[in-house]
């Protein structure tokens, strides 16, 4: 059908004064500037939810009194420069300037106050004076250390520059501390009592900052509200130089029960403390420091701080040269004129002759280098170590991430516990400002009531139909609900190790188990061991080839076996050449094992790929959820994937998936965009671009509403409910105005006489709440859903553990309706979400987060290995792309082929 016939034509161009429609959350007021450009604020609670039998629980939240409501919190910034007017930049300098003021000076001296450690700091009740200044001497942390004054130029066309050792230096340091605003504590109570303060969260940022210097003045790594203690009970090995360190996450939070203060248990990455050769040899899995890579040793050592002489210092680079050859100058008595003498010498001689310090691999080794561009200083690299408690930023392998991942779970008794013992331990009741301000956090966790949804029944083949039993259930003695025939399909071998003619009789038993008809393949296309060692790309080119040159026509199924289980370089370039270029739907697999469990949960996936479907939910066929049958619903997962950290030049993946085929929510379709890097708003929902016809629009969300109006016979959606994860509560207001503002645009494009209503709602997993049974070990059932006591004081949001934890403590997902115009109750809303985590198609379980959410991940996973291993110019010269900003250039993903854009490819 001709796009152009399914829908009414779209208006020329978008009325400019065009508004989308009003919700009951409302216009946002002229305030603030954020808030005088957005049109939809978060709406609040309508009602709580009464089904499903009750439970009681224990929440990681713990009771916050606030006695002295009358006081106020004063707000001074802090400015810090040196004698010469520059300002104090450097990380951690802030708290020791504070602190020598505090030692120096009386205006400071019997006051409680909280400082940030930059630019804020806070004091109950007011400083004498409006603005005060303060110097203060620091003594510089360097100490007689080889060193240069030159310019840093060591080319032989400068010449060696006068190096000289540097003497111990100390700093003055002007503070100047402003009066900058004024908060009452009655803010929190009134916010509390659900009455909008604008006040409310900078009392909050007060009590966080408190909590944060509590921390730091126990030695405490600070990462934003976790703090982490140099304990060696708390590391846990990874491998590559890297450990695991638990700690503990606490903010304060308001919910309906009142203040409480969260504490949960976090873990974060650091560097194996130790000397820098060993830390070198692990990170880069060499087993002697004459085999480390020192191009890559020079990234990963960038900033980060040793020890040597007894004193810490930050690593700023690498010398040129080997020690052995890199020369400095130092005083070598006086000349004739009582003048200093200067001479050259290498810093290995240096060390070996005048300090006495024999140096067995350092000498031909760069030096570490601490000093700045323009005047380095040098240390032998085997004289630094590497001190304790240094994140560690850089992205984990796929070994590291499952060993942190292992290593940090703990059971619900074991962190129930660990979090009672932190509370006892941080001591919060003897922190002066807390006490001062009548701050006090009960010890006992907060007690809630949960409920426990009844889990929907599930239709599977032969029209069985049964209710799951503890989240779980599984297809043995029973067929899929729309098996595929599989006729028309091959294997591809990357790998030597497997054995395919013993896997080609097992899928074939299973796949007749599960009532698929499935032919032999084809053919088993073996690659040629000697391309082993070719690049990917090349490799999968010649597979392609052979597999073309053999078979009759596109088969409808190629099975790819990858040689490494996790992170193949095969992946990437074997699912580009497949989805984009061939239309061939694949299947990658890395078997260990090969058994009939293991190849009937592939077999879920080939079958969700080839248009088929395992099982679905009774209420798709009965209106159980009247709102969702009378009228037609289109369902949206959003989701946007990142590069790893640290690489602002890999563009982000935006993924929409959308229901079709309504009244279905079972079955899904996606589209996928590159965007600007570390964007999070999707930024192609709506894209009008200029074309011989006018104007017309290449967004996200026209192609999956044509695909709905195509697969339920020709019905325009009037209902669209949108989950969107990865969204944070500051960004709250900016997704509604940034992404459901451009989808309604798209829709009054399509047919500005069209308004469907809308849902919005935001899926959370990365909080800190965290719920447990009381006087009971295991997780809380599959099912359970909490709106009640620690939810929001105001806001419509609910928490939800629709999974069976089977490992570690479950971790519920936080939904927060933003927006609703179809106007659910809370019971309505909530099963439609718990039968979401049922409808997925790869597994037998309920998982933990709605489907459509789980499946916009997976899709931009997928398509962001299609980028993953071009070099980012030869994508951009090749794909086309944009430019953002004169930033960095955005290469466009290849385009799905036909024959697959509209399958489960990412199933």
């Amino acid at each position: 059908m001709d796009s152009s016939e399914a829908l009414p034509p779209p208006p020329p161009i978008i009325p400019a004064n065009f508004v989308p429609t009003k919700a009951e959350s409302g216009k946002a007021p002229k305030t603030g500037k954020e808030e005088s450009q957005s049109k939809f604020l978060p709406m609040v609670r309508r009602g709580v939810g009464t089904k499903g039998q009750k439970i009681q629980l224990l929440s990681n939240h713990f009771g916050v009194g606030v006695g002295i409501k009358d006081s106020f919190f004063f707000h001074y910034s802090v400015a810090m420069s040196y004698e010469d007017g520059n300002p104090v930049e450097a990380k951690g300098i802030g708290r020791k300037v504070i602190d020598k003021v505090y030692e120096t000076y009386d205006e400071l001296k019997n006051k409680n106050f909280a400082y940030d450690g930059e630019k804020s700091l806070f004091t109950l009740g007011s400083l004498k004076e409006k603005k005060m200044e303060f110097t203060v001497v620091l003594e510089d942390i360097s100490s007689r250390r080889v060193g240069t004054h030159g310019d840093g130029h060591d080319s032989p066309s400068h010449g060696e520059k006068k190096r000289m050792r540097r003497q111990s230096q100390s700093k003055t340091i002007k503070a100047v501390i402003s009066y900058a605003a004024k908060i009452p504590i009655q803010a929190i109570a009134d916010a509390l009592r659900g009455q909008d303060s604008e006040h409310f969260q900078e009392a909050l940022r007060v009590l966080d900052i408190i909590l944060r210097q509590h921390a730091a003045k126990q030695g405490c790594l600070l990462v934003r509200q976790s703090f982490f203690h140099d304990n060696p009970r708390n590391y846990t090995d990874l491998g590559g130089g890297v450990q695991g360190c638990r700690g503990f996450h606490s903010s304060f939070r308001p919910t309906q029960g009142g203040l409480s203060l969260n504490i949960d248990v976090s873990t974060t990455m650091v560097v194996k403390p130790g000397p820098v050769l060993d830390f070198l040899c692990e990170n880069q899995n060499v087993k002697h420091p004459n085999l480390i890579d020192w191009t890559k040793a020079k990234r990963v050592l960038k900033n980060l701080r040793i020890k040597a002489n007894n004193i810490e210092y930050k690593i700023s680079g690498l010398s040129d040269n080997p020690c052995r050859t890199q020369k400095f100058s130092m005083k070598d008595g006086k000349d004739s004129n009582g003048e200093p003498r200067m001479t050259e010498i290498t810093v290995y001689n240096y060390y070996k002759h005048h300090k006495g310090i024999e140096l067995p691999y350092s000498a031909d080794f760069p030096c570490i280098n601490v000093g700045k561009p323009k005047r380095p200083t040098y240390f032998p690299v085997e004289l630094c170590t590497l001190i304790s408690l240094q994140r560690y930023t850089k992205a984990l392998t796929n070994l590291q991430r499952a060993q942190l991942v292992e290593k940090s779970r703990q059971k619900p008794n074991e962190r129930k516990e660990a979090l009672a013992g932190s509370l006892r331990n941080s001591r919060y009741g003897n922190e002066p400002m807390l006490r001062s301000s009548g701050i006090t956090i009960e010890s006992d966790f907060t007690r809630v009531e949960g409920r426990i949804l009844q889990p929907p029944r599930l239709v599977v083949g032969n029209e069985e139909s049964f209710i799951p039993r503890g989240g779980r259930w599984n297809f043995n003695n029973k067929k899929l609900v729309k098996p595929m025939r599989l006729e028309r399909w091959a294997v591809v071998n990357f790998s030597a190790r497997c054995d395919t003619r013993f896997l080609c009789n097992t899928i074939k038993k299973c796949a007749e188990m599960k009532g698929i008809y499935i032919n032999p393949p084809y053919q088993v296309f073996e690659e040629d061991g000697r391309s082993r060692r070719d690049p990917a790309p090349l490799r999968v080119e010649r597979m392609y080839q052979l597999v073309k040159s053999k078979l009759p026509g596109p088969p409808q199924l190629l099975l790819c076996i990858l040689p490494e289980r996790k992170n193949s370089d095969i992946y990437g370039p074997w699912k580009r050449r497949s989805l984009a270029d061939e239309g061939v739907a694949t299947q990658c697999i890395a078997p260990t094992k090969i058994n009939d469990q293991y190849i009937t949960n592939v077999l879920l996936k080939i079958n969700a790929k080839l248009g088929g479907m395992n099982s679905f939910l009774s209420m798709e066929c009965a209106p159980s959820i009247p709102l969702l049958h009378n009228e037609a619903t289109l369902i949206l997962g959003m989701d946007v994937s990142h590069g790893s950290p640290g690489r602002s030049d890999v563009p982000s993946i935006a993924a929409v998936v959308s229901s079709r085929k309504w009244p279905s929510i079972s079955c899904y379709r996606a589209a996928v965009r590159t965007q600007s890097p570390k964007v999070e708003m999707i930024q192609s929902l709506f894209k009008p671009v200029p074309s011989n016809d006018g104007t017309k629009d290449e967004g996200i969300i026209r192609e999956l509403i044509m695909d709905f109006y195509e697969t339920s016979n020709q019905r325009k959606p009037q209902q669209i409910i949108i989950f969107r994860d990865g969204v944070s509560e500051s960004q709250f207001i900016k997704v509604l105005n940034e992404e459901l503002v451009p989808i309604i645009e798209a829709c009054k494009f399509l047919d500005e006489k069209w308004s469907p209503k809308f849902t919005f709602i935001v899926a959370q997993k990365n909080h800190h709440t965290k719920f447990f049974k009381d006087n009971a070990p295991d997780n809380v059932p599959p099912g359970t859903v909490i709106d009640s006591q620690i939810c929001h004081p105001k806001n419509n949001d609910f928490y939800m553990c629709s999974h069976a934890g089977m490992i570690g403590t479950t971790r519920p997902t936080h939904y927060q309706v933003l927006h609703d115009e179809i106007g659910f109750s809370a019971d309505d809303l909530q099963e439609i979400v718990h039968s979401l985590s049922y409808v997925y198609q790869r597994s037998t379980t309920a998982i933990s987060i709605v489907a459509p959410v789980c499946y916009a991940h997976l899709a931009a996973a997928q398509m962001a290995q299609f980028i993953k291993f071009d070099e980012l110019s030869e994508t951009s010269s090749s794909h086309g792309g944009t430019t953002i900003s004169g930033a960095v250039h955005v290469p466009q993903l290849p385009l799905l082929h036909q024959d697959v854009a509209n399958s489960m490819f990412f199933c």
